[in-house]
Order: structure tokens, then C-alpha cells, then sequence
């Protein structure tokens, strides 16, 4: 750093020499043409083309005087030459340019410090009486040169002269001190600065990776609510991967409802805080939850802006629910093992003997309806009480790696030849490009499958087309196999979500209200996800997704 400021402060000297060079020059033009002879004209013209020509070639030596600093002394010392010899010309003890001695001095000052103006100012000394004496020996006649000056011949005593060389000499040390001490502070100062912007600029390095490596998203907006900053974490949770949303209002951009947005400011007036979960959509359509929080932020003018902290709580909101779902499940699932056999025994013994007395008993037409009627409910609550002994008795797994392809097809084909399909059914099937491997029970991918299939075609009393897909997804690092079933049926409110997976939530005519809820069961036990969205056009997705096996996955990543 020190090296490059030497360098272009002794540019900025060039440049500053040129300049006074230029005004001398148009000076002397100037007094040439009011008064023809004022000045011996050509020796002083030559020196201001000497001195264009000496800064041309201190120009040149810039790109090496970072390893030759001696120049620089030699830089000063010419300028004093000059400044000299102009002296000289122009009057010597008289001259009206001795206080250009004074600007080599300062300049050296500015560049090497004390040091380098005391040691030009002992040099201009030198010179300066070195002129005097030179012009006082050639009017005297004891010094002679070989070509012609007019030189001036009527010198002031011998005592003037001293006096004025005195006083010269005491004012280029003066200034030399002067300028030196002021060029040492300057120094000192702008160390000082250097020091501290740099401390600001490692600070403000320091805040910002500290912001942008938060987990949560940060958003400051001002008085007006207009969007001042917006953190890396803000920017993957919102997923505004293009251009910073600022100087945008945050109520648009965070998507927040227009009553919480309305009564911010009123709320914070009252609590230091305010808190929401709200559903934020992501530009590529999905879905998110957030949990928000707003305070008031102070600003430098004396105003109040807002403070924007939040997270994507989806996985959260998930696990809660699958929590309670799993309370609520394990409480029906105990109740149902409890008083499953008390039911299934006498309900047995009072089917059979209705057989009997319907195969014994001359029935009129009216009683045998009633007789089959009664086979019928016992034999539906039969069922009804399977499906019970299916979701609270967790089933041996017979693991084995399968192909979720071949079983999606061969589900397809047992549905179109299914009751369940009627003519304004439709089952389309899409597969993937590769394998799509699951290490599961095959009669219960079976299970799972039929039931969201069945439950797909009973949301389109009116007909529609039903998708069966498996894939192969990667989120966040982990590898899943994922089934998908694509209904275009009445769909599902969205406060019915968390409903869905309940028993006895059935909300088709058909069915015990057990399928979702043994399909829910079924998932968990794999450490599986299951996932319901609407679709856009109409009815329902459901992701149901499973930990795909480790050396697949190991085999996809390496591949």
C-alpha cells in the first residue's frame, strides 16, 4: 500500500510542476508582450521547455521508482535546479521567483515527510547562496562564463543581500518544518483511515455473512413498509432466485393477509412483536407454510421501519400433524384391538344361526328380505371390523426390493377390469424411463395402491380420468420412490387435510372410512411421507413417498 502511495503522489507532484510550469510559461508570454525585453526571453522560455521535458521523463520512471527510491531524491533535487537557474535569470537576489523554492520544499514534504523537506530545503539553501554568490562575482568581474548573459549589474549591498538570503533560508526551513509536520499527520490521519475503513468494510463483510448464512429468512423494509434488505436465506425459502425484490411493498412480496398486513402497524404500537403462520405460494407453485414474525426497527432518521423474521415450517407443520394423527390413531387403533374379538365372536355366532333359521324356517317373501338384510350388516360389519384388526394390528413385513412400474401396471390392469371402473372412467398409466425401486411388502404396496385408486375413483361420480405414475425425486440430498395417484374427481377442502387420514372420515357412500387411515399406517411403519395437493385443474395428488433403497440410490448418485 505504501509503495502505490508514494508512486501517485509523485505523479500528482508531476502533474502539479506541469501546471505551474504552464502558468509560468503563459505568465512570461503575457510580460514579453507589455514589455518587450522585461525578461531575457529565451533562457527562461528554455527552462519551462526543460522542465516539460525532465516531468515527460519522471513520468517514464513511475513504473520503477517502487524499487529505486533514490529517484525521488534526484526528482526534488532537479526541480530545485531549475527553480535555481530561474532564479538566476531573472534577477538572483532580486528575483521575483525565489519563492518558487518554496514548492519543491512542500512537495518533498508531502511525498517522503519531514525527512525529505529539511533535506531539500539544506539543498535550495545551497543553491540559492550558490546563485547569489555567482551573481555578485560576475558583476564584480571576478567570474566569467563563456557565453553572454544580461544579467543585471546594480546590486544591492552587500549586507541587503545577506539579509535577504537570511530571511530566504529561514523561510524554506520554516516551511520545510511546517509542511513536514503537517505531511507526518496527514500520514498518521490517513493510516488511521485506511485502518478503519477497513475495519468497517471486515465489519460490514462480517454482518452480511452472518445474515446470509442465518437459517432464516430476514427482510428489513422502512417507514413506508418498501423492502430494504433481503437475505440469501429469505431468497431460498421464497424461492425469488432472480433479482432482489427492493423497494417493493413486503406485504406483496411475503404474501401476507390483508388483515394481518393491515393491522400491523396498530399491533406493534401496543407489543414489542407480532406473530402469524401464514401459506405462502413459491413462484414455482408450491406450497409452503411460514412461520412470520414482525417488530417494529428503529431507523437512523428517527422513523420506525419493520423487522421480517421467518422460516419454512412445512416439515414442522407436517410432523405436528402426523403427530396428532398418530394420537388420534393409536387411541382408535387400542380401542379397536380391545373390543374387536368381543364383537367378532357373538357377531359369528349370530350370523350362523341366522343361516340356520333361514335355511330351517318356512320364511314369507317379507321375512327372508328382512333375513338377508340382516346377512348383509352383519357381514359389513365384519369387514368393517377387519379393517380395524388391519390398522391396529401392524402386519409382518416381508420385505423385498420391488419394481413400483410393474406393480402400478398390473394395478391398472386388476382396476379396468374392476367393478369400480365404469364406462366413464378413465385409467391412464405414466412410466418412468428407468427402474423405480422400493425395498416394501408387496401386499401392502398392494393395499396402498388400491385403496388411494379406489378412493380416487369414487371422487369422480361423473366420470374423469385417474393416473397411476412412479418416479424416482431427490430432496434435500436424500433420494425418494414416490407413487402417485392423479384424480380429476370433486378434490378436497383445504381444511379437510388433516382430516383425510382419520378413520370413519370416509366421505363417499362405499367403504368402512378405514382405507386413507390404513394407507396413513401403512406409510408411517415404512418412514414414508404422504402428501395431498389440489390440482389445478381440478381434484386431487396424492405423493405418497418412501426412503429409497441405499444402494440404488448410491448407484444413481454415482452415475
Amino acid at each position: 500500500m505504501a509503495a502505490r502511495t508514494l508512486r501517485q503522489r509523485l505523479a500528482a507532484h508531476i502533474a502539479i510542476r506541469l501546471v505551474v510550469a504552464t502558468v509560468l510559461l503563459g505568465s512570461a508570454v503575457v510580460v514579453q508582450l507589455r514589455e518587450p525585453g522585461a525578461w531575457p526571453f529565451s533562457p527562461f522560455f528554455f527552462l519551462i521547455g526543460l522542465t516539460y521535458a525532465v516531468s515527460l521523463g519522471f513520468i517514464g520512471s513511475l513504473r520503477v521508482v517502487d524499487r529505486h527510491p533514490w529517484l525521488t531524491d534526484v526528482h526534488f533535487a532537479i526541480d530545485a535546479g531549475i527553480v535555481s537557474a530561474a532564479v538566476f535569470l531573472t534577477g538572483g537576489v532580486e528575483s521575483l521567483f525565489t519563492i518558487l523554492f518554496m514548492l519543491p520544499i512542500v512537495a518533498a514534504s508531502s511525498v517522503q515527510s519531514r525527512r525529505g523537506g529539511l533535506l531539500l530545503a539544506a539543498l535550495s539553501t545551497i543553491l540559492f547562496v550558490g546563485v547569489v554568490l555567482a551573481q555578485y562575482l560576475y558583476a564584480t568581474g571576478n567570474l566569467s562564463v563563456p557565453f553572454s548573459l544580461d544579467l543585471p549589474l546594480d546590486l544591492p549591498p552587500a549586507n541587503v543581500a545577506q539579509y535577504t538570503v537570511g530571511i530566504n533560508v529561514f523561510g524554506f526551513f520554516a516551511v520545510a518544518i511546517l509542511s513536514g509536520s503537517l505531511a507526518e499527520r496527514a500520514r498518521v490521519g490517513e493510516v488511521q483511515l485506511e485502518q478503519a475503513t477497513e475495519e468497517i468494510a471486515d465489519l460490514q463483510a462480517f454482518n452480511q455473512y452472518v445474515l446470509d448464512n442465518l437459517t432464516s429468512g430476514l427482510v428489513t423494509a422502512d417507514a413506508d413498509n418498501r423492502i430494504v434488505t433481503f437475505n440469501r436465506s429469505a431468497m431460498l425459502i421464497t424461492g425469488l432466485d432472480g433479482a432482489l425484490p427492493i423497494g417493493q411493498p413486503a406485504t406483496e412480496v411475503m404474501q401476507l393477509p390483508s388483515v394481518f398486513a393491515s393491522s400491523i402497524l396498530e399491533d406493534l404500537a401496543q407489543v414489542r412483536s407480532k406473530r402469524a403462520d401464514i401459506q405462502y405460494r413459491r413462484p414455482d407453485g408450491q406450497g409452503i407454510d411460514l412461520g412470520l414474525s414482525v417488530a417494529a426497527l428503529p431507523l437512523p432518521d428517527g422513523s420506525r421501519g419493520y423487522l421480517y423474521t421467518f422460516q419454512d415450517v412445512t416439515d414442522v407443520k407436517r410432523f405436528e400433524q402426523n403427530a396428532r394423527l398418530q394420537q388420534r390413531l393409536a387411541a382408535v387403533g387400542e380401542m379397536a384391538a380391545g373390543i374387536a374379538h368381543e364383537i367378532r365372536n357373538p357377531l359369528a355366532s349370530m350370523s350362523g344361526s341366522m343361516q340356520m333359521l333361514k335355511q330351517d324356517l318356512p320364511l314369507s317373501a317379507d321375512q327372508a328380505q328382512l333375513m338377508d338384510i340382516v346377512l348383509r350388516e352383519s357381514e359389513r360389519l365384519n369387514q368393517t371390523i377387519k379393517s380395524f384388526l388391519a390398522y391396529a394390528r401392524p402386519q409382518r413385513f416381508q420385505v423385498q426390493k420391488l419394481d413400483l412400474r410393474l406393480m402400478v401396471q398390473e394395478t391398472a390392469m386388476l382396476l379396468r377390469n374392476s367393478t369400480e371402473v365404469e364406462e366413464r372412467h378413465n385409467i391412464e398409466v405414466r412410466q418412468a424411463d428407468q427402474v423405480v425401486m422400493v425395498d416394501a411388502d408387496e401386499s401392502q404396496i398392494r393395499q396402498i395402491m388400491w385403496n388411494l385408486a379406489t378412493n380416487g375413483l369414487r371422487a369422480m361420480p361423473d366420470g374423469g380420468t385417474l393416473t397411476l405414475s412412479a418416479v424416482e425425486e431427490e430432496r434435500a440430498g436424500q433420494r425418494w420412490t414416490v407413487l402417485l395417484v392423479e384424480d380429476e374427481g370433486v378434490g378436497i377442502a383445504p381444511e379437510d387435510f388433516d382430516a383425510i387420514f382419520q378413520p370413519f372420515r370416509g366421505s363417499f357412500g362405499k367403504g368402512t372410512g378405514l382405507g386413507l387411515a390404513i394407507v396413513h399406517r401403512i406409510v408411517s411403519d415404512y418412514g414414508g411421507q404422504i402428501d395431498v395437493q389440489p390440482r389445478e385443474t381440478g381434484g386431487t395428488i396424492f405423493r405418497v413417498s418412501f426412503p429409497a433403497p441405499r444402494d440404488i440410490a448410491a448407484a444413481r448418485q454415482a452415475s
